[in-house]
């Protein structure tokens, strides 16, 4: 049993206890036990999520040719986690994601509401000569508007180091190991020769 809960806090950074608890919830099955600690973390990073974050750091990440780079800012509420390793870890795997994967948003509720319609109305142009009820029509640009944001708000991509998980999930992950509040406040992307 130890070399599975060494296991399970290796793959997870978890604490001992909380490894130790999943994997007698999970009767000693690892995978398992990961999602139970998964679930368990989003509950607990709900409950963090109005906490005030006013520490954190800047990062940046400059790609090899000098050609593109981005900046984020990412905010927590001590200091003390301000300058964990995992936190820095953090920040940097989220200036690579943004570099790589150039969102547009943080998240849904910051992409204008222009926008939203200005899509809206694209996707109907498209789909006008469709002979479809317009129920049907409404559905479609619903799930047009969903890849939309899955596409240009950062926390619904797909994280560029782990596609199986969005860069939410791999916040709500942080927020649960870490014990915080977690949030990114702003980014920039830059390439050379953009503006």
């Amino acid at each position: 049993m130890i070399e599975k809960v060494k296991e399970l806090r290796e793959k997870t950074g978890v604490g001992i206890l909380d490894c130790k608890i999943a994997l007698q919830e999970s009767k000693g099955d690892i995978d398992k036990a990961i999602e139970i600690l998964r679930k368990k973390g989003i509950a607990a990073s709900e409950r963090k999520a109005g906490r005030i974050t006013e520490e954190g750091i800047i990062e940046s990440y400059i790609h090899p040719g000098e050609k593109l780079g981005a900046m984020v800012e990412v905010n927590c509420e001590t200091d003390f986690v301000a300058r964990n390793k995992n936190f820095r870890k953090f920040a940097k795997d989220i200036t690579m994601h943004i570099a790589a994967c150039n969102p547009l948003y943080i998240k849904r509720s910051d992409v204008p509401q222009e926008v939203i319609e200005k899509e809206r109305e694209i996707y109907l142009a498209q789909l006008k000569d469709k002979n479809k009820p317009q129920k049907i029509l409404d559905k479609i640009v619903e799930g047009k508007l969903e890849k939309f944001f899955s596409e240009f708000c950062l926390t619904e991509q797909p994280f560029v180091k782990d596609p199986e998980k969005t860069v939410e999930d791999v916040l709500k992950d942080n927020i649960f190991k870490l014990g915080e509040n977690i949030v990114i406040k702003r980014f920039v992307r830059f390439r050379l020769g953009e503006v």
